[in-house]
């Protein structure tokens, strides 16, 4: 199994409510990753959003920055918000990535559950699923032919056009990023492209049925089983002692969790929310080594995923603390669920 991580770029608030530079925080984000490749790490993905409490508006250029200083790990999106984007030029970026990194750059594409990109970059809200459908389409039809013909809504045609550079081995690994719909799934299973879920609250275990039919549509399409990965995207953060670090790092957590809570309509998030999330049914993994090896096993034996994302910077916790919480997940998290499952990349 995979353990990697990924990250936003949540920008840090000081404890006078002052926001740090977003420049500092993408700095730092370059010696977060180095660290992860390092550590051993297999890979590291970034978000794409447009809003100020996050420093990351271009997935690709943070991967491009980071492929010369590290030598191991894969690098990708997490997501590429691909309904508002160009597939072609999404794939050209990704395919430089690629080319810089001999062949370690991903491209994990999504809806996003934001949607500050559509009016930005000039799409209308109402075509969210049809954008997606037909941008996902053309982004595959180009990942497995250099010479691309096609015909949509939302852009002129391609006629015989060939597009470059191609990717170290012609072809980027291409995943889609899920939050739980079986429509996504299908889609998924459909194209034969590996799948990740982001799960983000709830009981993981629910999950169970989709992956379930992930596998049973792809096999269905007969898609060989080495293309049927699955992963899991979970809210993560590591400490030394559990109970200190939980605690600690609720108040940064519920203050992310609030900030978008008001704007969507849910409720103030409680302490015991968090600390359900923390149990073993729940969707969290905070907490020390111990805790969460025994929690993604748990996981991994109830879903059976190939990929686990440990996902670390929710609310901007310091660089500081982040910089303990990859170095614990790198020396005694990962190596201890791989010695557990007896699994080598």
């Amino acid at each position: 199994m995979e353990l990697g991580i990924s990250m936003f770029g949540d920008i840090h608030v000081n404890k006078n409510g002052v926001q740090e530079p977003t420049g500092d925080r993408l700095k730092q984000m370059i010696e977060e990753i180095k660290l992860m490749d390092e550590l051993g790490l297999d890979f590291f993905g970034i978000g794409e959003h447009h809003r100020h409490e996050y420093a990351v508006s271009a997935p690709e250029i943070i991967l491009a920055a980071a492929a010369p200083v590290t030598k191991n790990i894969k690098l990708g999106s997490a997501v590429s918000v691909l309904s508002s984007a160009d597939p072609v030029r999404l794939y050209q970026q990704y395919s430089t990535i690629d080319l810089l990194s001999d062949g370690r750059a991903e491209l994990v594409v999504g809806r996003g559950s934001f949607t500050e990109s559509f009016p930005l970059f000039g799409f209308d809200l109402r075509d969210y699923d049809i954008l997606f459908e037909e941008k996902l389409d053309l982004l595959f039809q180009i990942n497995q032919e250099q010479k691309v013909s096609w015909k949509g809504q939302f852009r002129k045609p391609l006629i015989h056009q060939e597009i470059f550079p191609r990717a170290y081995k012609e072809k980027l690994d291409l995943w889609i990023a899920v939050g739980g719909t079986p429509e996504s799934v299908l889609r998924a299973g459909t194209y034969g492209i590996p799948v990740i879920f982001a799960i983000i609250g709830g009981s993981p275990a629910q999950f169970k049925p989709l992956f379930d039919y992930y596998h049973k549509v792809s096999t269905h399409f007969k898609h060989p089983a080495s293309n049927q990965k699955t992963g899991v995207h979970m809210h993560a953060f590591f400490g030394k002692d559990g109970k200190a670090t939980a605690d600690q790092y609720f108040h940064q957590y519920a203050q992310q969790m609030n900030r978008i809570g008001r704007e969507r309509g849910w409720s103030p998030y409680t302490k015991e929310q968090y600390e359900a999330g923390r149990g073993k049914q729940g969707a969290l993994i905070i907490g020390d080594a111990n805790e969460a090896i025994d929690k993604i096993l748990y996981l991994h034996e109830v879903l059976g995923f190939d990929r686990f994302a440990a996902h670390m910077d929710v609310g901007g916790p310091s660089h500081k603390d982040l910089m303990e919480s990859i170095e614990i997940f790198g020396t005694k998290i990962a190596p201890a669920v791989k010695a557990a499952l007896n699994t080598t990349n």
